[in-house]
């Protein structure tokens, strides 16, 4: 069984490609003489399961009581939407299995069939919408971005102005490295709600990747701006301060992302970037 911690941080991590923490490699970074970081902050995701509140893609009692069950008996939750559903459960009890099978582990089956249920369920737009992006959430924890990608569209042609999925599709396209495509998805929920400092932390990584470091500075700062103690931003402040050549500002970040978050994904590679920080330049 996936613990809900386990969950939480299979969310927040973007493990593969060129995202994910950093990890020792035998060339070195053309200005600083370190090894290139190329730890993109993890990306803020709600937790799965949890149902769209609101909009709901069910209403009732048993669908509030197999919702209940998920976290701490999802095994249960899975029998109870079984037998709901063989007694006319109907959408409610496919939403409640898919989420039962994604704490249970079994997290692409869970996205298939929170795909499906957005697909043809009698209801509204939001609900859909919003069921598409827990497949979304759930195929990034798979490590399918390109699954978790067609989702993301999937759910904003449905609410085209949703911040949450034009971040959450960024996240994808950073994965599948469209970075055009991120920045242009991140100034559309920034266009909307300037106040989302994760969107200005991923645009700035995104913005690093495509090597204008000048234009990622910016917009860490804006996301330090926001939220001052925002372990990502710290993180990825650092990597840029490190690239740039200032260690001392890198190490300053990384460990003020550790000491504000020591259990986050954040500081566990802002951990890994202090090491090879302290490693110094390959020779």
């Amino acid at each position: 069984m996936f613990a809900r911690a386990a969950m939480l941080a299979l969310l927040a991590v973007l493990a593969t490609g060129p995202i994910g923490a950093a990890q020792p490699v035998a060339s070195t970074d053309a200005l600083t003489g370190m090894p290139p970081v190329d730890a993109t902050p993890p990306a803020i995701l709600a937790p799965l399961p949890v149902p769209p509140v609101p909009p709901r893609i069910a209403q009732g009692p048993d669908y509030d009581h197999c919702l209940a069950m998920l976290y701490d008996d999802p095994q249960g939750a899975s029998t109870f939407a079984d037998s709901w559903a063989s007694s006319g459960g109907g959408d409610g009890a496919s939403h409640c299995q898919a989420l039962a099978q994604i704490e249970l582990g079994n997290v692409e089956t869970g996205a298939e069939m929170l795909e499906t249920l957005a697909d043809t369920a009698k209801a509204p737009d939001l609900a859909r919408a919003s069921v598409f992006g827990q497949a979304v959430h759930a195929w990034l924890m798979a490590n399918k971005s390109d699954r978790a990608f067609d989702a993301a569209t999937l759910a904003l042609a449905l609410s085209p102005n949703d911040t949450d999925l034009l971040i959450d599709r960024a996240v994808a396209e950073d994965n599948i490295e469209r970075y055009r495509d991120a920045i242009d998805d991140l100034d559309h929920a920034l266009a909307i709600d300037p106040r989302r400092a994760e969107a200005f932390v991923l645009r700035a990584s995104t913005w690093r990747h495509l090597n204008n470091l000048a234009v990622a500075g910016s917009d860490i700062e804006h996301a330090l701006a926001i939220n001052p103690d925002s372990a990502e931003a710290l993180l990825e402040r650092g990597i840029l301060r490190q690239l740039g050549g200032n260690r001392g500002g890198a190490r300053e970040d990384w460990q003020r992302a550790i000491n504000l978050d020591p259990d986050s994904t954040a500081a566990e590679l802002a951990e890994q970037d202090l090491a090879l920080l302290d490693a110094g330049p390959i020779q």
